[in-house]
């Protein structure tokens, strides 16, 4: 055979060779890149389906807080507590979401282990736990925004305190905003992008400060405070901004016994008026 023929058959089997080299590389990735994607998918799997066990404990303490069952709630804590530390939320939440989760369990470990029983602080702890363990689960429909009434309440307070320029009522107005946020804050930085939770906490700190400050608050600045921190609630509860903004109710108009008189000889006017072309029509048809 000449020598052509052979260098041919060489650089055939050589490609040939080639081919099934990057073949097998290629299928070997499709395979790794296929286990990958089945493994994150059995990993999300897992965490949903841990974050809905949480969910559920948080549910049952809550409930035994409110039956004053010190031993449940107890060993009720303590399950939770193990539950966290064996599960991986990953893909559910953020890393300040899981930061916020963890402080909630620890605040609640805390008021549990005290030796005096305190209703009021475990019925606190167990809240913001519950809220939080619903807003891992249910992030696009987490139960804190249907707080999104009771702080708008508050804000309606505030802007009508500002109107009269009462500080004191202000001020109180405002302290129960921040009561209510602190219970939701943990949901809402489980659900809520950073810079939004940011934002609404950078306001209230704001107003925090104008209120405690030296200087005396005029009205036109306690309205700009107020007019902030709607931006921030509006922001931070994901609300369209053609959605009714909070402001005082309009006072509705009074007449006067003048107004009511001309009003009525307008309308006996145009009632005679009618009348007599009703008359005339008729005897125009009627003379024919």
């Amino acid at each position: 055979m000449p020598r052509k023929g052979y260098n041919r058959i060489i650089i055939l089997l050589f490609c040939w060779m080639l081919y099934l080299a990057l073949g097998g590389v290629t299928a070997f990735a499709a395979t790794a890149g296929n286990a990958s994607g089945a493994g994150n998918g059995a990993e999300q799997v897992n965490a949903k389906s841990r974050a809905l066990q949480l969910e559920q404990a948080a549910e049952t303490l809550y409930g035994h807080v409110l039956e004053g069952d010190v031993t449940k709630v107890r060993q009720e804590t303590e399950d939770i507590s193990r539950l966290f530390v064996s599960s991986s939320f990953e893909g559910l939440t953020s890393v300040e979401g899981i930061n916020a989760l963890s402080g909630v369990i620890i605040d609640l470990k805390a008021a549990v282990a005290g030796v005096e029983v305190s209703p009021e602080r475990w019925e606190s702890a167990a809240a913001k736990l519950r809220l939080a363990a619903n807003s891992l689960n249910h992030p696009r429909q987490p139960i804190w925004t249907q707080y999104y009434k009771l702080i708008r309440e508050d804000l309606n307070n505030m802007e009508k305190s500002s109107t009269l320029n009462d500080v004191t009522a202000w001020k109180a107005a405002l302290q129960r905003l921040q009561s209510r946020y602190d219970t939701i804050r943990p949901a809402v930085i489980i659900s809520r992008p950073a810079e939004e939770v940011n934002a609404f906490d950078s306001w209230l700190s704001y107003a925090a400060g104008a209120i405690s400050s030296s200087q005396p608050l005029d009205r036109a600045r306690l309205l700009e405070i107020v007019s902030y921190g709607q931006e921030a609630v509006r922001v931070l509860f994901g609300k369209e901004k053609d959605e009714p903004a909070l402001s005082l109710p309009m006072a509705p108009e009074e007449y006067g016994i003048w107004a009511m008189l001309a009003a009525c000889f307008i309308i006996g006017a145009l009632v005679y008026t009618g009348y007599r072309k009703y008359r005339a029509d008729k005897q125009g048809w009627t003379t024919v």
